[in-house]
């Protein structure tokens, strides 16, 4: 008898594993969006990420595998210590099972190597730096809504083209800004054209005239903003107060989204080119998405809270799919599975993690182009995934190459 019941319990234990990690390990599939909600950065993503991340839950049904999906949050201020230890804490004690948004390269970056240490998966969308895909990779990271390279292919190509052959770069003094420098230089060089030189600013900068002189004393065609939000914002007020742009020079906002956009009104923001992953006002399906988020937020979308919602409702899918939360079998689903939706539509994911789909070149209408509210853009082209992104097998990634 006795050992016919240890040879029962040794049967369940070889035969089990699989059904213990089979279904949601702790009763709930949890979610946590992590970003600036308060700083620089909080239009940019801030608590509409939040708001888009559960739209997704809500049309995905409310629960998977059979339990409840939960969605938290937490305002990380920019500060890469501050969301570690947020991290952590949601892996190690709350139970988190996916961190997503990220607002922030180097934010990004630090949450990204703590869900490597801990096999947790995260998704960046609200972070540019193309070492989150590349020597910073990990197999359970993942890039979704845009890059600095996408960036750089999409508005540096595009002022190359048009004659904009000499550049001054005005650059946040983090990895993001770095990051985006350097792609948009290499892009402009491979192009014909040079770049004159350029100047650092801290994050969250309000006076910017010193470096906007040297911008324009360096005589460049065009003076490349390497910042976002209102560092980006700001500085093409006080560009304009300068009678920059009067002078002849054209400003590129190299991450700028319908949101600054908004922000800063057409009359200031009119003429700027500049690329999104997404528009709302594109086609009769982004509308409607877009008039949903309106309904929730007062704002319209834009490609980080479009690409929090994409990302939020594939990690489901992939739940799903895989039948378990298990941090493995998601991620292989993640990397295997399509992206269609009204995001990421004929989305693939590479190896490394990047979520490669098409870009838009975009300019700001004149105010009296614009049709209605939050009306901005004209789409001049559209920017092919495998144009907009770094190739996986030369992105710098070993994990491409094991």
């Amino acid at each position: 008898m006795r050992k016919s019941l240890i040879a029962s319990l040794a049967l369940l234990l070889a035969t089990g594993t699989s059904a213990f990690a089979a279904g949601a390990s702790d009763g709930v599939v949890k979610i946590g969006i992590l970003n600036d909600q308060s700083g620089v950065y909080a239009d940019f993503g801030g608590k509409s990420s939040v708001e888009a991340a559960k739209m997704a839950v809500e049309d995905f049904g409310g629960k998977v595998l059979g339990v409840p999906i939960e969605i938290v949050d937490a305002d990380h201020q920019n500060k890469p210590d501050i969301a570690s230890n947020i991290a952590r804490q949601w892996y190690d004690t709350d139970k988190v099972d996916a961190i997503m948004e990220l607002t922030t390269s180097s934010v990004a970056l630090a949450v990204q190597a703590i869900a490597k240490e801990k096999k947790k998966i995260d998704i960046v969308t609200g972070a540019a730096t193309t070492d989150l895909t590349g020597k910073q990779c990990s197999p359970y990271g993942f890039h979704w809504a845009y890059d600095t390279h996408a960036l750089a292919v999409g508005t540096g190509g595009a002022l190359v083209k048009q004659g904009g052959d000499t550049w001054f770069f005005l650059t946040a003094d983090y990895a993001f800004g770095y990051s985006l420098e350097q792609q948009t230089s290499d892009f402009v060089k491979a192009n014909g054209g040079k770049v004159l030189g350029s100047v650092r600013h801290p994050l969250s900068t309000n006076d910017f005239s010193s470096f906007l002189l040297q911008a324009q004393s360096s005589g460049a065609k065009v003076i490349g903003l390497a910042n976002a939000g209102l560092d980006t914002s700001n500085a093409i007020k006080q560009a304009s107060e300068f009678g920059i742009t009067q002078g002849g020079q054209h400003l590129a906002a190299l991450l700028f989204t319908l949101a600054e956009v908004h922000g800063l009104g057409l009359q200031a923001a009119q003429g700027l080119t500049l690329t999104e992953g997404y528009y709302w006002n594109r086609d009769d399906e982004s509308r409607k998405f877009g008039k949903r988020f309106f309904d929730r937020t007062g704002k319209m979308p834009n490609m980080i809270h479009a690409g929090t919602y994409s990302a939020v409702l594939q990690y489901l899918k992939a739940v799903q799919k895989a039948g378990t939360d298990d941090t493995e079998a998601v991620a292989k689903e993640l990397h295997e599975m399509p992206v269609d939706d009204v995001f990421g539509r004929g989305g693939t994911v590479g190896p490394n993690g990047r979520m490669i789909h098409d870009m838009y070149l975009l300019q700001v209408k004149k105010p009296e182009e614009s049709k209605q509210p939050w009306d901005y853009y004209n789409v001049l082209a559209t920017i092919p995934g495998k144009e907009a992104y770094i190739d996986p097998a030369k992105s710098g990634c070993d994990l491409v190459k094991q």
